[in-house]
């Protein structure tokens, strides 16, 4: 019964990882930011409260930080007129 419990989670993890890896390719960096912004605040939310609604709470908080984590990080480049990015 043990083993096949382990089977059954490596399985979900394997699932798990290839799901989020491939469903973070089309994003933009600003996308990426704030999806880890939320991820890292649910995480963190629940692990303090030890409940659904501090997990909430969390991912909102996240999901502000990495926005203005994202705004921070873009304040030091520009595009020139060939598309390229050019740091400040």
């Amino acid at each position: 019964m043990r083993f096949q419990t382990l089977k059954r989670t490596g399985m979900v993890s394997a699932l798990a990882l290839t799901l989020a890896t491939a469903g973070c390719a089309n994003m933009s960096n600003s996308d990426r930011r704030v999806g880890t912004g939320i991820g890292i605040g649910a995480v963190t939310g629940a692990l303090v409260t030890g409940d659904v609604g501090g997990a909430a709470v969390g991912a909102a908080i996240g999901g502000a930080s990495g926005w203005l984590y994202d705004r921070s990080k873009k304040r030091h480049y520009r595009y020139d007129r060939y598309g390229r990015r050019v740091y400040r």
